[in-house]
């Protein structure tokens, strides 16, 4: 079975940002170690250490991962002291109001001499507390605070009308906790950049950001849906970092971590899908819709039991509690880990791009957005490009070339233009133009060391020439500079007049007046 990941288990840089995130923040230590999969001891430890040292999270972000590890130093478990009895009953109730955490009731209780221990021993004692009463929480959800989404078991087809090809439409919906209130939209998949494009859209239906994101453990937002370490997808986590949201995976095979979207999702099966089962949809605008139509109607019915609309009570209870939406728009980007080949480029969809050349044979992660490709390594950014589509290329910034590579491919050109030079202005232009019409001066050098090889066969003097007559008509490349030569135009004069080859009289044919 998997396991938190303790202190000594060598905590990412990464999780420690954002364990300083969500604590500034103001979530309690218990939430912040269920959203980062890390005990509360160690939630603890690195607030602590963090406190100490004076650093906020903006601080840190600045930090790389050394220099943040060299920053906190080592962690000390706490020192085990003498605990009294403590109502842990008492304490559980209070833990369910709003801003209450562990680590207040504690402080609460060292500042009324109510007890006398470290924090770590007051948690251990507390969890032990709770393993022994077999507590089953009941779900009160807070103003606010969660939002369930998950995806529909049905589809819809999308039938498209010029090719006549299906697309099975998946069901996203998203439902507040406190309120019911609900969103459903229609996506051609489930898969990362259409699961984050709902949410988006989810979060600008509401008109503001929750505290939490509850999803189920879908492949697209949870790597790795363990009940004790939910691996969280890196894009999902940007997206969350945007909205200054939490993500907090609903465990497995825990039915009420989850009951909340799960009956939604009924509702939106029985309510909404159920009711366009007839209709036929040839784009997902239409489908859209038709089920935004519906779904209006599903909130502003009354709900049985409330006696009031999810509308009403949404409006009432869950969006004066929103936090504001950005004012910036999240763009979307795929992450991926690479290794950094010898020739100190990195492969991205068959593209290739440079980064600086120390970093050779190292691991780096990737950021692919629609236009622009960036990489870092130990959270600084080491290298950016525009992203291109073209296969088989490469970006290369002259700034991450070795210095005896840059001297060679300056000294190479210098070296060419040079001999070029020595030969006439003729060929020096033509050196130029050479130089100008291709992607790569790799592609230029093999075609000035073939000028070099006519320069040899056939004299300086003659390839003067034919550099001049080629620079008068335009032509650019070594095939026209051997045609030049070898049909000896080059001792033909730029300057003379073509031949004119007399007109035969005849009748039918008009002489020169006739176009004047």
């Amino acid at each position: 079975m998997s396991k938190r990941t303790g202190q000594g288990a060598g905590l990412s840089m990464d999780k420690f940002r954002e364990i300083m995130r969500l604590h500034e923040l103001g979530h309690s230590q218990c939430s912040i170690a269920q959203s980062c999969a890390v005990a509360r001891s160690t939630v603890q430890d690195y607030i602590r250490r963090a406190t100490a040292k004076g650093l906020s999270y903006e601080q840190i972000q600045q930090l790389s991962d050394s220099e943040a590890k060299t920053q906190l130093g080592k962690g000390k478990r706490a020192v085990k002291e003498k605990l009294e009895t403590i109502d842990f009953t008492t304490l559980e109730i209070e833990l369910q109001r709003k801003g209450v955490t562990l680590a207040l009731l504690w402080q609460e209780g060292i500042d009324k001499q109510q007890w006398d221990c470290s924090y770590g021993t007051f948690c251990r004692r507390y969890n032990k507390w709770k393993v022994r009463h077999q507590l089953t929480m009941r779900q009160v959800y807070k103003a606010g605070e969660k939002l369930f989404v998950d995806y529909c078991g049905p589809t819809v087809e999308v039938m498209h009308p010029e090719t006549q090809t299906v697309t099975k439409a998946q069901i996203f919906v998203a439902c507040f906790g406190a309120s019911n209130y609900t969103y459903a939209e229609a996506t051609p998949s489930q898969e990362l950049p259409h699961w984050i494009g709902a949410h988006q859209r989810a979060l600008q239906f509401f008109g503001g950001v929750p505290e939490c994101i509850v999803p189920d453990n879908l492949k697209s937002g949870v790597t790795d849906p363990c009940r004790y370490e939910p691996g969280i997808n890196r894009s999902y986590e940007e997206f969350a970092r945007h909205f200054n949201v939490v993500i907090l995976p609903a465990r497995p095979n825990k039915p009420k971590d989850k009951a909340k979207v799960e009956k939604a999702v009924q509702e939106v099966e029985r309510q909404i899908l159920a009711p366009l089962r007839h209709e036929r949809f040839t784009n997902f605008t239409d489908l859209n819709a038709a089920i935004l139509v519906r779904l209006q109607h599903f909130n502003d019915r009354v709900m049985s039991g409330y006696g009031v609309s999810r509308l009403v009570l949404f409006e009432q209870v869950d969006k004066p509690a929103l936090k504001a939406l950005p004012s910036q728009t999240f763009t979307f980007a795929r992450w991926k880990t690479a290794k950094v080949n010898l020739d100190y480029h990195l492969e991205v969809e068959k593209h290739y791009y440079s980064v600086p050349y120390w970093y050779v044979q190292r691991e780096v992660q990737v950021k692919i957005a629609e236009h622009l490709i960036e990489v870092f390594h130990d959270h600084q950014r080491i290298a950016v490009h525009e992203r291109s589509r073209v296969q088989y290329r490469h970006s290369t910034v002259a700034e991450h070339m070795p210095p005896e590579h840059w001297a060679y491919k300056r000294q190479s050109k210098e070296r060419f233009l040079a001999w070029a030079d020595q030969i006439g202005s003729h060929t020096r232009a033509q050196v130029e133009a050479i130089f100008n019409t291709k992607a790569h001066e790799e592609q230029a050098f093999r075609s000035i060391r073939g000028m070099q090889r006519l320069a040899t066969t056939h004299g300086t003097e003659r390839l003067e020439a034919a550099c001049r007559r080629a620079n008068a008509f335009g032509m650019v490349g070594l095939r026209r500079l051997r045609s030049i030569l070898a049909t000896r135009l080059d001792t033909a004069s730029v300057e003379s007049e073509p031949v004119v080859t007399p007109v035969i009289e005849h009748t039918n044919l008009r002489g020169a007046q006739y176009y004047h």
